[in-house]
């Protein structure tokens, strides 16, 4: 398994009940269509809120799955490690990695950090100050001239 360097500190088991929507969240990964750069490994890539992964609250959007009941999901297809989540039965344990990877591939779930409208508007403003009083120096300097 390709980035399997990880802090065992890391790694938790959750384990879940699945639910009239299923287990409630959606994966991405493996060996036929990698998420994270140089790693095949199955990731989270979205939880529905109101699902059981939701309502548990400890799996996060971007978590690499390492095993469902035991079954390591290395160096496996998208569809193979689908399969094992739709044939786990009611109840479900997951061996997961909680880190975040620095190097995606794709969409990862979660925007990339945006500036606050508030510094935007300040920008704005400032902008238009100068504006502003460029514009009151040019006339004040103007009409010196008549």
């Amino acid at each position: 398994m390709n980035g399997s360097l990880h802090s065992s500190s890391n790694v938790v088991d959750i384990k879940l009940k699945r639910g009239p929507a299923g287990l409630g969240f959606n994966i991405v990964g493996g060996v036929d269509q990698q998420y994270v750069v140089n790693d095949t490994g199955i990731y989270v890539s979205k939880i529905k809120e109101d699902g059981a992964a939701g309502l548990d609250g400890r799996l996060q959007e971007g978590d690499k799955i390492l095993a469902i009941n035991g079954i390591i999901l290395a160096d496996r297809t998208h569809k193979a490690a689908v399969e094992l989540f739709r044939t786990a039965g009611e109840d479900v344990e997951l061996r997961v990695l909680k880190k975040f990877p620095p190097h995606m591939n794709g969409p990862s779930g979660s925007q990339p950090e945006q500036q606050s409208p508030v510094s935007l508007w300040g920008i704005l403003a400032a902008l238009a100050g100068a504006a502003a009083l460029f514009s009151f120096l040019y006339i004040r300097q103007t009409k010196k001239h008549f």
